[in-house]
């Protein structure tokens, strides 16, 4: 037969030659090339909590933010950079624990988060805060996901994401809350928002 066919041969499990387009097997799967995530900020606190970690202490207790900042609204703290009188701090503890103490949190749970995720804003402090890493996966020159290898923890509000040499990239983060101290307010998945934006800049020559 002198006519020539565009297709190539496959052994099928009976013993017999299939014909296959010879066109599928040009399409291979590109690399995937993993690039280091920058995280920035991610400590931010509402402006109803007055600089205190709320989100952390609740989720350390678990219980629901808005039910500690209900729990709190019957506390009398002492003024910013001055520490309250020990009669307001066993009132104030009573006050807290009237309300908490019906979530089946107690009084050594109460103190041991406290003390964790205390901290003094005049001086510079910071509560303890562990920083996540990530890689961003990159195929056909856009980034297409994430692969965490630590979600960190102490993150407060969602830090931003950055990924070196890319244009634009739009990505969420979403946080995790957890009685673990080790893992509360840490880094729980990294999702691209928008396509056509996500794009790796050429190396300059």
């Amino acid at each position: 037969m002198s006519q020539a066919f565009a297709v190539t041969c496959m052994l099928t499990t009976a013993g017999f030659f299939a014909p296959i387009d010879a066109r599928a097997q040009s399409n291979t799967t590109a690399s995937v090339t993993r690039i280091p995530v920058i995280f920035s900020g991610g400590h931010e606190t509402d402006p109803q909590d007055r600089g205190r970690p709320v989100v952390l202490i609740a989720g350390a207790l678990g219980i629901a933010p808005e039910v500690f900042r209900e729990a709190f609204s019957r506390v009398h703290p002492a003024p910013a950079g001055t520490a309250p009188a020990p009669d307001q701090v066993r009132k104030n503890k009573e006050a807290l624990m009237s309300a908490l103490g019906r979530y089946g949190i107690t009084n050594e749970q109460l103190d041991a988060v406290s003390n964790n995720y205390r901290y003094r804003r005049e001086r510079g402090e910071m509560w303890p805060t562990n920083p996540a890493t990530a890689y961003a996966l990159v195929q056909n020159g856009a980034v297409t996901g994430f692969t965490i290898t630590s979600g960190g923890a102490g993150y407060s509000s969602p830090p931003s994401v950055s990924v070196p040499g890319t244009n634009g990239l739009n990505a969420s983060v979403e946080l995790m809350f957890s009685r673990n101290f080790a893992e509360n307010g840490s880094v729980k998945a990294i999702t691209v928002t928008g396509q056509g934006t996500n794009r790796v800049l050429p190396q300059q020559r």
